[in-house]
């Protein structure tokens, strides 16, 4: 269907696969579309519920997805090296490690306004960022070139003192006159 795939299982109960837990890598549209009816399946049991009488099934979480499992060494705060592999208009997409796909979004590219732009960055490029969320279940990884900026700047402030000079811009722009 095109919510996903009815599967029999023994004792003629029927299971469903919906869409999204059917591949890590495809969008689940363009993956219902890869089976075909009275093709043999396997997949784990993802729940049970005896009152509606549901079995929720799972192809994908048989896999350990995309990243082969390497999405468990990630920790949040953790600084990585990132490889730009798409430019979108709404951010970046880049891969950590040569396996985990991740997203990097507009307001994430830089603290400056003026640097989140997209079309700044070549597929190719080497992007430093901290990963500032996993999600194991869903194999996602969020990381933000910004977040890695902010804790750079509070690093440097802590280690060589405040920016603030004591006097105010007023100051600074009355003596420059």
């Amino acid at each position: 269907t095109d919510f996903g795939l009815f599967v029999g299982l023994d004792g003629d109960i029927d299971g469903l696969v919906h869409h999204s837990d059917i591949s890590w890598t495809e969008p689940g549209e363009t993956a219902v579309k890869n089976y075909k009816k009275g093709e043999t399946v396997q997949a784990r049991i993802l729940a049970i519920d005896v009152e509606k009488e549901r079995i929720s099934l799972g192809i994908k979480q048989l896999s350990g997805g995309e990243s082969g499992g390497a999405i468990d060494s990630l920790q949040k705060g953790a600084v990585v090296t990132c490889v730009v592999t798409g430019i979108q208009e709404s951010g970046i997409d880049v891969k950590i490690n040569d396996t985990i796909s991740a997203f990097i979004k507009k307001s994430d590219l830089s603290r400056d306004r003026q640097e989140q732009r997209p079309d700044r960055f070549a597929v190719g490029d080497r992007v430093d960022a901290k990963v500032t969320n996993v999600d194991k279940n869903a194999h996602k990884v969020i990381v933000s070139i910004k977040a890695l900026e902010a804790d750079e700047q509070k690093r440097a402030i802590e280690e060589y003192g405040s920016t603030d000079s004591g006097a105010s811009l007023g100051d600074t722009l009355g003596a420059a006159l």
